[in-house]
């Protein structure tokens, strides 16, 4: 299965209401003017959408806002994985029913499964689905890392795990992916500080908190390296970089959903056992962005 999801995807934040509900016409609004402004595609109800404190009812009310926004405009893909592959394939399947164009599983987190848990859980979930799949790496959240031998086996012994959003941090590990997966299977930045140096080992794009901020931006440089301009690409690079690192002043998502209700794009705060930001840093993002001239 070849699929392209694009070169630059949301991980989209989950708008509350006051009462820290889902807000739907709030999430719409946010889906176009992400695809408004850079945006090839969205992942709903990632880590970044708050996924650990949504129940599935919601997340198939996202999956279903997103998809009447913007889907056939953009990609839509949908965040179903979980610790619990049985849920996670319950999910999917719903998932799947509602339009959305492929979904992205996240390794299994606090239970650390080995390699061969990890190939049994992806493999099973891709087996119930007909929808391509994007896996996401992220040992510093999940506690396990998603070693480039399992991620080789995976797309060799399925035909819908096609993607892998990579935020190891390791530059090596990339390099490995690279050279050992076939040339259609994608791989993203999960770090947005990373982009750069990711594309420079023949990764695809990235799956970035800062475009719900600066979109175009990273768009234009992601563009400008894929046509060859890479000192183009770099001074984009630099100048973007103090953002990047901006977004992660505290833990993900509560400086983006700050800095969005800074900029009167209103998303509301964030659930328990996540807190909204203290005073100190959210002053130090607002002069970030009145520096950058992003307010």
């Amino acid at each position: 299965m070849t699929v392209d999801f694009g070169r630059v995807l949301t991980a989209m934040v989950t708008p509350f209401d006051n009462d820290l509900q889902v807000d739907i016409p709030k999430a719409k609004k946010l889906a176009r003017y992400l695809v408004e402004n850079g945006s090839d595609g969205l992942v709903v109800c990632g880590t970044t959408g708050e996924s650990p404190t949504l129940n599935k009812e919601e997340k198939l009310k996202l999956f279903e806002a997103v998809v009447e926004e913007v889907g056939g405009e953009a990609v839509v893909i949908a965040g179903t994985g979980s610790y619990n592959t049985a849920e996670s394939i319950s999910l999917t399947q719903a998932a799947e029913k509602t339009g959305v164009d492929g979904i992205m599983l996240v390794a299994p987190y606090y239970n650390k499964p080995s390699q061969e848990g990890l190939y049994q859980h992806f493999k099973t979930i891709a087996s119930s689905t007909k929808l391509p799949i994007m896996l996401y790496n992220i040992p510093g959240r999940t506690g396990i890392n998603v070693l480039p031998d399992t991620v080789v086996r995976l797309a060799e012994d399925t035909n819908n795990i096609v993607a892998i959003k990579e935020a190891a941090g390791s530059m090596d590990q990339v390099s490995e992916l690279r050279n050992r997966l076939p040339e259609n299977f994608a791989i993203y930045s999960g770090d947005d500080s990373l982009t750069l140096p990711i594309l420079a080992l023949g990764g695809k794009g990235v799956v970035s908190v800062a475009s719900h901020i600066i979109g175009s931006r990273i768009q234009e440089m992601v563009e400008a390296f894929a046509k060859g301009n890479v000192s183009v690409a770099a001074r984009l690079h630099t100048e973007l970089f103090p953002i990047f690192k901006g977004m992660f002043i505290t833990t993900n998502p509560v400086a983006v959903k700050t800095a969005l209700n800074l900029k009167g794009i209103n998303v509301g705060g964030v659930r328990l056992p996540l807190q909204n930001i203290s005073e100190n840093d959210k002053e130090k993002l607002r002069t970030l962005l009145l520096e950058k001239n992003l307010l």
